[in-house]
């Protein structure tokens, strides 16, 4: 049996809230012409609400714990997919293994500015619902750094690049 290649992996998107996760997804599905999976949009319809009402109805904790029980069933699957998933996903040390062993994983790096500038007017974000959104955003940034270079396969720095640039640096380094 030979190694698979790169190509014949699975893409893992990472990275912080307004990153880009889920727009560059939907393009390199485009390009690479194969499904793009949202863990968060998977989690919402499993649970048939929106992850700020799970966050408020459940807490963070029972979240987090959704996302490790899907990424295990996502382990299992055989199909190549691209999957974009939730911004605190590789914070717990389980789910960087399991990111791993899904495929390629791609870090899509973002300055806090970017990220502030992108989210400043999205309430739909529970961990940026307090009274200073941007020093929250630096925090949380520096908090997972470490979890996110950690398990990257490949770190794109997504500062000042549209989409479309994102996309073919991905597929150029694949």
């Amino acid at each position: 049996m030979s190694a698979m290649r790169k190509e014949d992996k699975n893409l893992v998107l990472i990275g912080f809230m307004g990153s880009g996760k889920t727009s560059v997804g939907l393009r390199l599905s485009y390009r690479l012409r194969r499904p793009v999976e949202d863990t968060d949009k998977l989690i919402e319809r499993r649970e048939g609400c929106a992850v700020s009402e799970i966050f408020a109805r459940k807490g963070e904790e029972y979240f987090r714990q959704q996302e490790t029980a899907l990424l295990k069933t996502l382990a299992e699957r055989k199909q190549r997919c691209i999957y974009s998933v939730g911004g605190g996903t590789p914070v717990r040390r389980e789910n960087r293994q399991l990111l791993k062993s899904l495929g390629t994983v791609v870090y899509l790096r973002v300055r806090p500015e970017t990220v502030y500038e992108r989210l400043k007017e999205d309430s739909a974000r529970p961990l940026l619902q307090c009274e200073d959104p941007f020093a929250r955003i630096q925090e949380l940034l520096r908090d997972r750094r470490e979890a996110y270079e950690s398990c990257a396969d490949m770190i794109i720095d997504g500062d000042g690049m549209d989409t479309d640039a994102v996309a073919a640096e991905i597929i150029d380094r694949m």
